[in-house]
């Protein structure tokens, strides 16, 4: 199965990053899924859960206050500006 590349950043450190084969965020739009192989994305997240589906271990889940997130060959990228883990 296809892999997803996911780093989870807040303003001053990196929260988690690992591999994954599904991420749930909470966009402006609406809750956005990615897979492995996604179309480039970027959008603007809105407070909410984020959950990582990991491909090794428990699954990640953090409630975020906002930010961005970037998808782009694999690499999930989510930049939020306040973050707690679950």
């Amino acid at each position: 199965m296809a892999e997803l590349n996911v780093d989870l950043v807040s303003r001053d450190r990196k929260v988690w990053s690992g591999a994954a084969t599904r991420v749930i965020a909470p966009s402006v739009d609406g809750e956005v899924g990615i897979l492995a192989n996604h179309t480039p994305l970027l959008a603007v997240l809105r407070p909410g859960t984020i959950r990582v589906a990991t491909t090794s271990g428990p699954a990640v889940e953090a409630h975020v206050t906002g930010g961005f997130v970037s998808v782009d060959n694999n690499l999930v990228t989510l930049v939020v500006d306040e973050v707690s883990l679950v």
